[in-house]
């Protein structure tokens, strides 16, 4: 087995002062094939002492020896490339095309953002009234990540805390441990001062709460589940430290008569589908025009039966399976929800594809004829579960998109620019792709209502950890 067992804590790999054991699991066979150590008060207490002590140093590290060190990362991770492709596909189930061209392409794209981002930032700027305005790190920031985007959330928060000075302890998901010691080791290769980057493994309700309630935790940034991001911000909030979060979603997709229907329908399916429907800003409600309406339930259909579920360890273009028992568990719920509330099965169901037997492996299931008022269009499945719902008219789809809780994504389908500018406008997300229009690396990422705070990637990203100082002569 993987020997994952060990903390990375001031620039040693030690031994935890806790023993309890936590097993990691293969999602495509039910496997056990790793072992962690969840940690206990006194294994976050080292974690922020080192983290604190090192900021005294790293802190006045200048923008020139921050650069050349992520420079320095950048190199290692881009040899490491694939052991985190792999690494991501053994523990969530990712299959391995789709690990290496966008789960682990993540961790290099965001890395190159942020140097770009970090380049052009000033340190020190004369603002409108003649005061000097000046940028400084936080602090010791707490870094909770979550399983579905191991590397994607990692990069997005540690690279930013250390281009900008700050100092860090990283809590991935109990459930993705191989990849974030990987990344780990990439850290300490670049050769990063002890106690800058702090790894401990753990779980929610003790590390996490731990790491949120600490006087010493000068911010938090988690992404997680919403219920889990407003614990985070009230452990925090006897501190009065900063919280940043990115938590969950129900995107709508807004599709119009006028857009190539093929085209864009046949790629909003897959869209939902990829990461198997394991994305916060998946687009899991297609909210359709009636007057195309069942065109694109012909699409819809065609484009589901042609994906394929298979082994993530297999080569292909094929989604793998959801990463644990409890989630497999959650999804057939909601299909059932779905089913019970009257929603119609265009494709797929309940239980597993034919021939998988061993893993949790899901139907690609869609439902049409569904309203917005039914749970399985209001609550996040974090599956591969698509609903269909139909509208009359500009102004009804804007209202059936912005009637949600979230507010992390949205997309459009449309072949007028004019009515794309408009309806994007109106819609309360925090992105909106149009046309298959992706996001880019550099670009800032986050939600709106209860899908967040902040922004991460990009400028933005760099400003979450950041104090800003003005000096007055």
């Amino acid at each position: 087995m993987e020997d994952l067992k060990k903390f990375f804590i001031d620039g040693k790999w030690i031994i935890p002062n806790s023993t309890n054991i936590f097993p990691v699991i293969d999602p495509s066979n039910e496997k056990i094939f790793a072992e962690i150590i969840l940690g206990n008060d006194k294994d976050v207490e080292a974690a922020v002492y080192a983290a604190k002590k090192a900021f005294n140093i790293f802190s006045s590290f200048s923008k020139g020896d921050r650069l050349k060190l992520l420079e320095n990362l950048l190199s290692v991770m881009e040899k490491r490339f694939e052991d985190l492709a792999k690494s991501m596909t053994k523990e969530m189930g990712a299959p391995i095309k789709f690990s290496r061209n966008s789960q682990a392409d993540s961790g290099i794209g965001h890395l190159k953002g942020f140097i770009e981002s970090l380049k052009k930032q000033s340190e020190r700027e004369v603002i409108s009234n003649g005061d000097i305005l000046v940028r400084e790190p936080i602090g010791v920031c707490a870094l909770i990540t979550p399983w579905n985007w191991p590397i994607n959330q990692i990069t997005l928060k540690v690279i930013p805390a250390l281009a900008v000075g700050c100092t860090c302890i990283l809590k991935p998901s109990e459930h993705t441990p191989l990849s974030a010691k990987i990344f780990s080791e990439i850290i300490e290769e670049a050769g990063y001062p002890p106690g800058v980057f702090n790894l401990i493994n753990g779980d929610g309700p003790t590390v996490g709460t731990l790491l949120s309630k600490h006087k010493d935790v000068d911010m938090v940034s988690f992404t997680g589940s919403t219920r889990a991001g407003v614990l985070v911000s009230k452990n925090a909030a006897d501190s009065v430290k900063r919280v940043t979060l990115e938590l969950g979603g129900k995107s709508p997709n807004l599709v119009f008569s006028d857009c190539n229907l093929e085209e864009r329908v046949n790629e909003s399916v897959l869209e939902c589908f990829s990461n198997s429907g394991q994305s916060c800003d998946a687009p899991t409600r297609l909210i359709v025009e009636r007057k195309c309406y069942n065109e694109v339930l012909k699409i819809a259909e065609n484009a589901a039966k042609n994906q394929k579920v298979d082994d993530p360890h297999k080569d292909g273009d094929h989604i793998g399976p959801l990463f644990d028992q409890i989630q497999f568990d959650r999804v057939q719920n909601m299909i059932q929800l779905g089913i019970n509330e009257g929603a119609k099965l265009l494709i797929g169901g309940l239980g597993k594809p034919d021939g998988f037997d061993k893993g949790w492996y899901v139907k690609p299931t869609i439902f049409y004829d569904v309203h917005n008022k039914m749970q399985i269009a209001r609550e996040e499945i974090f599956g591969p579960v698509l609903v269909i719902i139909p509208f009359e008219d500009e102004k009804e789809a804007i209202e059936i998109a912005n009637d949600t809780p979230y507010g992390l994504a949205s997309y459009l389908q449309t072949g007028d620019t004019e009515r794309a500018e408009r309806v994007a406008s109106k819609l309360r997300a925090g992105s909106v792709h149009i046309n298959g229009g992706s996001l880019n690396y550099g670009s800032p990422f986050g939600g709106y209502k209860q899908s967040g705070n902040g922004r991460e990637g990009g400028d933005l990203g760099l400003e979450d950890f950041q104090e800003f100082k003005t000096l007055h002569f």
